[in-house]
């Protein structure tokens, strides 16, 4: 409280600039194709087989998708397959990777901090948001610090009530 008795919001009024990582997560549904639906038995890939289910995919559902490729079965699969896919997703979804969601999300997050402006962050003091709604791939706080750390004054992590000095000028 100041002289007066007012209330004073002292977080506010210390020019710390605060960064929620979660707002580095593109917007979208996020879909996987398992190619063990498009196996024999879920095991094994007959190619002409293979090759009419994807002609035939329905990628509507993809439309404007972040798409993750994976198999989900100990099947051998072929890279031509995933490229045979991929192909086919093609300018129907917005990204399309091989591996699990948290891969795709990972690269995802690594996309948008690598094309983002940092330089409104020059010389201020910043605080990476510890707390998130979403699930954060750890290192998109990894290339968070690697791009902030050459611009900023400071650097913290946490919540303004309780953060970690990670480094300072």
């Amino acid at each position: 409280m100041s002289e007066q008795g007012e209330i004073v919001n002292k977080v506010a009024n210390s020019g710390l600039v605060n960064i929620d990582v979660a707002e580095f997560r593109p917007k979208g549904k996020r879909l996987g194709v398992d190619l063990k639906d498009f196996l024999y038995e879920g095991l094994i890939l007959k190619e002409k087989d293979f090759r009419e289910q994807v002609e035939n995919l329905d990628v509507g559902i993809y439309e404007n998708t972040f798409v993750y490729l994976y198999c989900s079965t100990d099947a051998i699969v072929p890279l031509w397959a995933y490229f045979l896919l991929t192909s086919k997703l093609e300018g129907v979804a917005k990204k399309i990777v091989f591996g699990s969601l948290g891969e795709l999300e990972l690269v995802l997050f690594h996309e948008e901090i690598q094309k983002f402006d940092f330089s409104d962050y020059k010389d201020k003091r910043v605080l990476i948001r510890g707390c998130s709604d979403v699930e954060i791939p750890t290192n998109a706080y990894v290339e968070l610090v690697q791009k902030l750390k050459p611009i900023v004054k400071s650097l913290m992590f946490g919540e303004a009530c309780s953060s970690v000095p990670i480094y300072k000028k």
